[in-house]
Order: structure tokens, then sequence, then C-alpha cells
């Protein structure tokens, strides 16, 4: 293996902690808008934060699982 592959390596490994990290952001958002809507009583210009947050988390993550999995041409 050269250093070239090594280092391909390391990144897709970077790439996929990031793209886990995302995922359980927008995983915690998601129970977080759960639970403020329950209480009856939210903020409503809090949860849009948190869903306009959740959408650009979902689009970052398109986008890593986009370089880690190329469309295939059929």
């Amino acid at each position: 293996m050269g250093n070239g592959r090594f280092m391909d390596l390391l990144e897709d490994d970077e790439i996929q902690t990031r793209l886990l990290a995302l995922k359980q952001e927008h995983r915690d958002l998601d129970d977080a808008i759960g639970a403020l809507s329950e209480k009856g009583t939210y903020d409503q210009l809090q949860i849009r934060r948190l869903k306009k947050r959740k959408l650009w988390l979902r689009d970052q993550i398109s986008k890593i699982e986009d370089q880690l999995l190329p469309d295939i041409i059929a």
C-alpha cells in the first residue's frame, strides 16, 4: 500500500467519524423538537431554529454520503 492510499484511508475514517457525529446531532435535534412540541408551551422561534439546523445537517450528511458513495452511472 502506497502512502497515498494510507492517507486516503485515514481521510475516509475521518469522514465516517464526521458523518456519524452529524447523524447523531440530527437525531438529537429530532428528539429535542419532539420534546418541545409535546410540552404544548413551546417557543416557535426556537423550534424553527432547531428545524433549520436539522435541515442543514441533513444536507451535510447527504454531501458526505455522496463523497463516500459516488453515483454509479448505469
